[in-house]
């Protein structure tokens, strides 16, 4: 089946974004919510987590080890956590599962049903319709928006974590694992926002510096009145340009929003900047769309 018209094709370059119904089916979402449930089940949380507070020393200690437990994430499945959700001996205070803020980042490469939606034959064909030549995959996540915890995520564009040359090559897939609202914290859009460029980068600092990233300008304020919301139905999906400018706000409402969500990059002609945060690994060299 055809996922995208020439009118989509026309809308999503118009805007920077596109809404597309029923990109999974309803047991499709059932079944990636359900492995992800098992994998929260045998997880271990990670040794950062578990300092106690104590001196500033321990800070400094779990800063680091949670930003390095981050960057070294690209070819791993790693949890990352809510503010919050551990007492001062590194327990739960909350059930686990209601505890993860996200899962990343390459649940695409070692979790078999996540790989089978990543490169599944109705994401080629709209990477195909939009005149992708090489696509590759660089990361994926599972975001939880927990209910009445889940934060907000403030305007930014993905360009700035996924930057490359020429810029315009990243596209955000970003599927609604259940009824994204504006209660639960669907996404905002300034539609048209993606033709400006960035104004901020997220680079690596030196080998041996900390912090391990550092930020080059600063994100621009944005008018309020601009935003769009793109409420999306479960099953959903929202292709999200490289340079369009989104954010989220905290989910208020006792429903969660989980989503599975992914970028691809056209690969032709591209340049991968060595200062981003996420580089491919000999593990994981990214993967092709089309394989």
């Amino acid at each position: 089946m055809d996922v995208l018209t020439e009118q989509d094709v026309q809308k999503y370059q118009d805007e920077g974004y596109l809404v597309l119904d029923g990109l999974l089916t309803p047991e499709e979402c059932d079944a990636l919510r359900e492995r992800m449930s098992e994998i929260i089940d045998r997880m271990d949380v990670p040794e950062h987590c578990r300092i106690q507070f104590s001196t500033d020393h321990d800070e400094q200690l779990k800063t680091q080890g949670n930003a390095d437990y981050f960057i070294t994430s690209g070819d791993k499945i790693r949890f990352f956590f809510e503010k919050g959700v551990f007492d001062d001996k590194g327990e739960f205070i909350v059930p686990r599962e209601h505890s993860l803020n996200k899962i990343g980042h390459a649940l695409h490469a070692y979790e078999p049903l996540f790989k089978a939606v990543t490169h599944s034959p109705k994401v080629q064909n709209l990477g195909k319709k939009l005149g992708l030549i090489n696509p590759v995959i660089l990361q994926s996540m599972y975001i939880f928006k927990q209910p009445g915890i889940g934060g907000e995520v403030t305007p930014h564009q993905d360009a700035t974590f996924l930057y490359t040359q020429p810029l315009g090559r990243v596209m955000g897939v970003w599927i609604a694992l259940e009824d994204a609202t504006l209660e639960n914290g669907c996404l905002w859009f300034i539609p048209g926002s993606h033709n400006d460029g960035i104004t901020r980068r997220m680079v690596r600092t030196p080998k041996g510096t900390f912090p391990l990233t550092d930020f080059i300008g600063r994100e621009k304020s944005y008018d309020d009145k601009l935003f769009v919301p793109t409420p999306v139905k479960k099953g959903g999906a929202v292709l999200i340009h490289g340079e369009v400018v989104h954010r989220s706000a905290a989910n208020t409402s006792d429903a969660s929003r989980h989503v599975y969500t992914f970028h691809i990059m056209e690969s032709q002609n591209t340049i991968w900047s060595p200062e981003n945060w996420l580089q491919p690994t000999e593990e994981l060299p990214f993967p092709s769309l089309y394989t």
